[in-house]
């Protein structure tokens, strides 16, 4: 079979297609004909080697695959052969003609949803959706603010936050037509993040208060500045890989944090239950099929093109989610 194998760490140029014996699934596993997987900031990470948890070299990326179960290993229950479905590869494998995953991290797809759709949502939809559960604590009538509102997580959050009564929600992004997308998904403002002063149009955006909630998944200077954007009591909400790296506070920042009343939050959803993921995954692939929730496919690239579509995403010119087609 066709994969992309990540033979040493660095550049984009170092995913290599290569031909690769198609595996064969063990005890409680199948095997899925892959036509669609998803590629996430975590990917690029790992392809630097900056990531925790990588697997050793080389192996084969990609953590979300959808498509066809075409075989199944010993002791295998409750699916079938020509099944579609969506899974999480807890061993990765998902960029490759074939790839195989533990039956309790696949899901069957409904008729009305494409392995296209489906594969937007096993890392984001569940990040979003606890995210504002359990992270943020969302609750009605609150404002929030999200950068980077044009990305796979942002668009779940800007529809999910509306859903769950958020009074108003404001989106950042850096272009005119990612801007044009976050209000199509119904935020009720727009900002200009190419701007320096996008923490003072946050505030003129929520009546000079500031967010009740700001989400931020970014290091650097970002966070720290994204308290200029939050209200009193407010909570800052970092999640993310890119969070993790090169964050910095100042004293009179932190002294800040304190004055105003304001919360700091840490949010991962790979440390949460996995019955919890699951069941925001069930929960989110279930409002896609009933036209409530749209998965936004920012752009496709075929399997060959993915050191391609990782230089995109670095840049930043991606929308939504960037999906690999293998098919």
């Amino acid at each position: 079979m066709k994969a992309i194998r990540l033979h040493r760490f660095g550049g984009p140029e170092e995913l290599r297609l290569d031909d690769l014996p198609t595996p064969t699934p063990g005890e409680g596993e199948v095997r899925i004909r892959v036509h669609a997987s998803g590629l996430n900031f975590t990917d690029l990470g790992q392809r630097e080697g900056r990531m925790p948890g990588t697997p050793p070299l080389p192996f084969v990326p990609g953590l979300e695959a959808a498509g066809v179960v075409d075989s199944l290993g010993p002791g295998v229950q409750g699916l079938t052969k020509g099944t579609r479905v969506v899974a999480v590869l807890p061993n990765q494998g998902a960029f490759a003609g074939y790839a195989i995953a533990p039956t309790a991290t696949v899901l069957a797809l409904p008729d009305a949803v494409s392995f296209e759709q489906a594969v937007c949502l096993p890392a984001q939809a569940p990040t979003a959706l606890l995210g504002l559960r359990e992270g943020a604590r969302l609750r009605e009538g609150e404002s929030i603010y999200i950068p980077s509102a044009a990305g796979g997580v942002g668009t779940f959050l800007v529809q999910l936050a509306k859903r769950m009564g958020a009074s108003r929600v404001i989106g950042g992004a850096s272009t005119e037509a990612k801007r044009d997308l976050v209000l199509r998904l119904g935020a009720d403002a727009a900002v200009d993040t190419s701007h320096a002063d996008w923490p003072a149009r946050v505030r003129e955006a929520t009546g000079g208060l500031g967010a009740d909630i700001v989400f931020v998944a970014g290091g650097g200077e970002l966070p720290a500045r994204s308290l200029q954007a939050l209200s009193f009591r407010g909570r800052l909400v970092l999640f993310g890989a890119e969070s993790m790296f090169d964050t910095q506070w100042s004293r009179e920042q932190m002294t800040g944090v304190m004055a105003q009343n304001q919360s700091i939050v840490g949010f991962a959803t790979f440390t949460l239950p996995f019955e919890q993921r699951q069941a925001a995954l069930r929960e989110a692939l279930s409002l896609v099929e009933r036209g409530q929730l749209q998965a936004v496919i920012g752009q496709t690239f075929p399997l060959e093109a993915v050191a391609q579509a990782h230089r995109a995403m670095a840049e930043r010119s991606t929308t939504g989610k960037v999906v690999i087609r293998i098919d």
